[in-house]
């Protein structure tokens, strides 16, 4: 509370769903200092959705979701956190969005979907194409 300041670091308070894409979408990057072991991350997602890189603690899932030095950056302290930020601001937002595409997208999770209950049936990947 005593860093906010109201030029450098804004509380916004909660953001509602229709606010979410304009919001990450104009941000440098997504803090996410989580101290859980945390089963997915579902704001990186979203900000990542958005181009936005994300900076998140090395805890949970947090290591699969981000692709060090493309995505963003996975750190173990603050000071870590700190020294990724420069790097993070010349990360390729495009390269975020693609990223993001690629690994999470409605598209690509229908796609596994249907791999993994053709597989369970037994009917081969290749005829599911």
């Amino acid at each position: 509370e005593a860093l906010v300041d109201g030029d450098r670091v804004d509380y916004v308070g909660e953001i509602a769903e229709h606010e979410k894409a304009e919001f990450l979408g104009n941000a440098a990057g997504l803090l996410f200092p989580i101290d859980w072991p945390e089963p997915f991350g579902l704001a990186p997602i979203e900000a990542m959705a958005c181009g936005t890189p994300v900076i998140a603690w090395n805890c949970g899932a947090l290591p699969e979701l981000i692709d060090q030095g493309v995505t963003g950056f996975v750190v173990d302290s603050v000071d870590d956190a700190v020294a990724a930020m420069p790097v993070l601001l010349g990360l390729e937002r495009r390269q975020v969005r693609v990223v993001f595409e690629k690994r999470f997208s409605a598209t690509r999770m229908a796609r596994d979907y249907l791999a993994a209950y053709m597989r369970l049936i037994g009917i081969q990947e290749a005829r599911a194409s």
